[in-house]
């Protein structure tokens, strides 16, 4: 149906009082009264399981629907700037109903139709879920996915959802878990010629093993994940991969190589819109040229992060760029503008900085290695 033509329609129900009309939220919702009416209507289906059928039928628009708003949400938020705000913001306004449409194709994934949904569901809002689900809840989402598109065949959807469930086990910490998915994610790229996904999940094993604190390894990784992003032109996983570069080189105490990094990184975040991503690498660079002695330059660095981090809502960012500030040393400069105490700051980025050294990923703020339909990110404290 065309909006026009939806519009026509919701306007004469409006008219009869039989829907309800929310300005603030922009939404529409069926009167009360008109429940037990619209439950009448189906009850006289009783023809050959025709109620069934036209429930089944509504359920699997009405899900079909909201995993396409939790698509316009992820692409939103891709587009950088002010989109990364309204994506989120589209994704919480709608979260029940996403949910509920997640719900409902996870129940029918026995079906085909509903289970092409349920592998869809994930990939669709593969970035604002990111922000909106724990870990432990994306690997619910992302088992279930997988079983889904295994059980349709599907070798590409079913190499993303492994990686992104390596991500999701990094997320709690389990690095060698996530080496297991990512391989597997990596056999199945290569067998079908997905030069995309491969340079995902090597990039991907790069952090795990710096996760583990094998930082050489992590260095290999990165180089051919980074020759692979240049060849199909990906600028945004490029970007990525040099921060993550830039990261592995911090810890093996290489500063000035990792600025170097850091600084190409921060220019294709910039160029693409990512926020979030120029946010984490201005935070890179803090702990960078801390490292080198020059303390104002990295509390001038760390607080554009917050600032960035606090205007597209990113609490856990937000809530890392605090840490690292200090126990009140120069939060108050994020917060309000006030001045700083370079000296207690200086102790207390030391004391962060160190705690942090030879840490791994940890150490690191970097994040979001993209894929087309799904979701592989770079590792860091976010």
């Amino acid at each position: 149906m065309e909006e026009a033509e939806a519009l026509d329609g919701l306007t004469g129900l409006l008219a009869w009082s039989l829907l309800l009309y929310d300005a603030e939220t922009q939404r529409y919702r069926m009167h009360d009264l008109m429940r037990p009416v619209a439950a009448a209507v189906l009850d006289g289906r009783e023809e050959a399981g025709a109620r069934d059928a036209a429930l089944y039928e509504a359920a699997a628009r009405h899900a079909a629907h909201y995993k396409d708003v939790l698509a316009e949400a992820d692409d939103l938020y891709l587009e950088g700037g002010d989109g990364v705000v309204d994506g989120l913001a589209l994704t919480d306004r709608e979260w029940t109903n996403i949910l509920a449409g997640w719900a409902w194709c996870a129940e029918h994934a026995a079906d085909d139709a509903a289970a092409r949904l349920c592998g869809d569901y994930p990939n669709a809002g593969a970035y604002v879920l990111g922000l909106r689900l724990h870990p432990r809840e994306k690997i619910a989402w992302l088992e279930q996915a997988l079983l889904a598109v295994r059980r349709l065949g599907d070798h590409a959807a079913e190499g993303v959802h492994l990686g992104n469930l390596g991500l999701a086990y990094a997320a709690l910490g389990d690095a060698r878990r996530a080496i297991a998915y990512y391989e597997q994610q990596l056999v199945i790229t290569r067998e079908i010629g997905d030069r995309r996904g491969e340079g995902n999940a090597l990039g991907n094993l790069g952090n795990a093993y710096a996760d583990l604190g094998d930082a050489r390894r992590a260095i290999a990784y990165y180089e051919q994940a980074l020759e692979i992003t240049r060849e199909i032109g990906d600028r945004r996983g490029e970007g990525a991969v040099l921060g993550n570069l830039g990261i592995a080189y911090q810890n093996l105490g290489d500063a000035r190589r990792a600025i170097e990094l850091y600084e190409e990184r921060l220019e294709i975040a910039r160029e693409i819109g990512d926020r979030r991503g120029e946010g984490s690498t201005l935070g890179n660079l803090g702990i960078a040229y801390w490292a080198l002695g020059d303390t104002r330059r990295a509390i001038e660095l760390y607080e554009q992060w917050l600032e960035i981090m606090r205007a597209i809502g990113d609490r856990r960012g937000e809530g890392a760029a605090l840490e690292i500030a200090g126990a009140g040393a120069f939060g108050g400069a994020g917060a309000g503008g006030q001045e700083i105490d370079v000296g207690e700051a200086e102790d207390d980025l030391g004391a962060v900085a160190d705690g942090m050294a030879g840490a791994g990923e940890d150490g690191a703020v970097e994040f979001v290695l993209g894929d087309e339909v799904g979701l592989d990110v770079e590792a860091g404290v976010l």
